[in-house]
């Protein structure tokens, strides 16, 4: 069959080769279909080198094969198709990249045609892979995730297999692209019981990987695939868009009592999906989706993870947002910090009426109302269609405009909730990705260090008998102005660990813990070297190994252990 269809060209168009193979697949047993996957696989390697719409052929006839096996018995191929089409994917992106430099400077159009070929080779794999996916039973749906994540190449990892240390940035990129495209088809209709399922630590920690978020449309595919997995009632339909809902009641919202297991998982991994959605919205290339995207993340946690605890902690990020655009510490453009105060507005309208708290709702309105008269541009109605009429700065406006944390906290306090650690500002959690990668300082988050000794100082240890001259005078007010300063520090860090939340302590300790260990493995590698040996050492130069041998009486060892 392969010989007649590659013999007279019958891949393009496939029309033929799909009807063959139609007819194999249904006049043989399921269980013995997964042959025929495999046999159409292996000649998908003997041709990888042929054009692309031959390659494209070829897929779309797997995607055939693939459909009717998945309502049967698909055998041990699982992993075998989609490591097969993952390493076809590579090869297309490859060709693509090659076929981009090799007409740089002449643009012609048979290059483009080869191009816009590749892609449709690219979108074939990326159907293939989200239509096998998807057909699935959950417990090899949550495998295949796990392996087109660990195929993904993300900063700090070492475990993805795909290959694209010759691509450059850019071909990394598009390899990126291309696999999280498929891991949201993959993902499209996935309903786990319990969100740990849905989100296991090995598959979360690299999809919230800070070297995904350096691109707009990467962080976009990451929020639709965690709102893949985190709505569970179906209600991301009805929170699409940015805006101010009205009524959320017509929504007509599904969801169902927190579960003990969504309460553990918030309580281990809620700060980093606060901390991917706070440092989501400081990214200066953000467009409309980005902010659309953030709001559904925070409505849908709401909906789905959301107890009184969480309800607190996602009022200190809405908050913590609402600062980054007032303070401007990362000289974000006016449109994105409009667009923040925007989202902030969307959201805490939506939250007020879901935990229907009528003095918070009445705050919530009111500033909201008084933005539509004074301030529309911080309203995603206006902010989102006309980006004319921006203002030339935010430090002159009224506190009416803004959502304010002490009236937050007297609303609720009043409904029971315990509104103490709305008085400590957010932080977003710290990782080891942020140490190595240097996305912000460490030092501002992390160096909590309180001195309780007396008598450390070299001030204490100075001669009583100093004469005294304006410069000792000088030095004495600086000193009286180190201790207020002390004072205040230490005050802080106190009420920080009275009022702070558990995790937000222990993931900093556990950061600061981390920093230390990872300073003194750096002391002993510079300072244990391991003993010469007759043997000789290995250095690998060129590519190739060569030993060094130490002569026995040229080997110097400790006294006591000459005899």
């Amino acid at each position: 069959v392969y010989r007649h269809l590659d013999h007279h060209r019958l891949w393009d168009p496939n029309e033929f080769a799909v009807s063959c193979f139609k007819i194999i697949m249904y006049s043989i047993q399921a269980q013995y279909s997964h042959h025929v996957i495999q046999e159409i696989l292996g000649h998908l390697d003997v041709r990888k080198r042929d054009s692309p719409r031959v390659r494209a052929g070829i897929i779309q006839v797997l995607l055939e094969a693939v459909a009717i096996a998945a309502k049967g018995s698909i055998g041990p191929t699982v992993l075998e198709v989609f490591n097969t089409l993952l390493k076809h994917l590579r090869i297309s992106v490859d060709f693509e990249l090659g076929d981009r430099r090799s007409s740089a400077g002449s643009t012609t159009f048979s290059t483009s045609s080869k191009e816009n070929d590749e892609r449709i080779v690219q979108n074939a794999i990326i159907q293939t892979i989200g239509f096998f996916g998807s057909n699935l039973p959950d417990y090899q749906r949550s495998e295949i995730m796990m392996f087109i994540m660990g195929k993904v190449p993300v900063f700090g990892t070492t475990s993805q297999s795909l290959d694209t240390s010759h691509l450059g940035d850019l071909g990394t990129r598009r390899i990126q692209i291309m696999l999280l495209r498929s891991l949201l088809m993959v993902t499209s209709g996935y309903k786990a019981t319990t969100i740990t399922n849905a989100l296991p630590p090995p598959f979360l920690d690299p999809l919230l990987s800070p070297s995904l978020m350096e691109d707009s449309e990467l962080r976009q595919l990451v929020l639709e695939i965690l709102h893949n997995l985190i709505d569970r009632h179906d209600n991301r339909a009805k929170l699409r868009g940015i805006r101010i809902i009205p009524d959320v009641s017509d929504l007509k919202i599904k969801r169902d009592k927190i579960s003990r297991q969504d309460v553990s998982f918030m309580k281990k991994h809620g700060q980093q999906l606060y901390r991917h959605i706070y440092l989501g919205c400081k990214e200066e290339d953000n467009v409309q989706k980005n902010f659309e995207l953030l709001f559904t993340s925070l409505a849908l946690t709401t909906i789905e993870l959301a107890n009184e605890e969480v309800v607190i902690d996602l009022i200190r990020l809405a908050i913590a947002l609402q600062d980054i655009a007032i303070i401007n510490e990362d000289n974000l453009p006016m449109f994105n910090r409009c667009g923040v105060m925007a989202l902030v507005a969307a959201y805490l309208n939506f939250l007020s009426q879901m935990i229907a708290v009528p003095a918070f709702c009445q705050h919530v309105s009111k500033v909201i109302e008084t933005r539509s008269l004074e301030a529309s541009y911080f309203l995603p109605e206006t902010i989102f269609k006309d980006k004319s009429n921006l203002p030339k700065s935010l430090e002159k406006h009224e506190k009416n405009l803004f959502f304010l944390t002490n009236k937050i906290a007297e609303s609720l306090g009043g409904s029971g909730y315990s509104v103490e650690r709305l008085s400590v500002p957010y932080v977003p959690q710290v990782t080891d990705e942020d140490r190595l990668s240097r996305r912000k300082s460490i030092v501002d988050t992390v160096s909590i260090q309180v001195d309780i000794l007396p008598g450390n100082n070299m001030e204490d240890k100075a001669d009583n008998t100093e004469e005294i001259t304006f410069e000792a005078l000088k030095k004495a007010i600086d000193n009286n102005g180190l201790e207020e300063q002390e004072k205040e520090k230490r005050r802080l860090v106190i009420e920080k660990f009275q009022k702070a939340p558990f995790e937000e302590i222990a993931a900093q300790c556990e950061t600061k813990a981390n920093l230390l260990h990872d300073r003194l493995a750096q002391i002993l590698e510079l300072t244990i070297r391991p003993p010469p040996s007759p043997s000789g050492t290995m250095t690998i130069t060129a590519g190739h190994a060569h030993y060094q041998s130490v002569p026995v009486y040229e080997m110097k060892f400790p006294d006591l252990c000459v005899y």
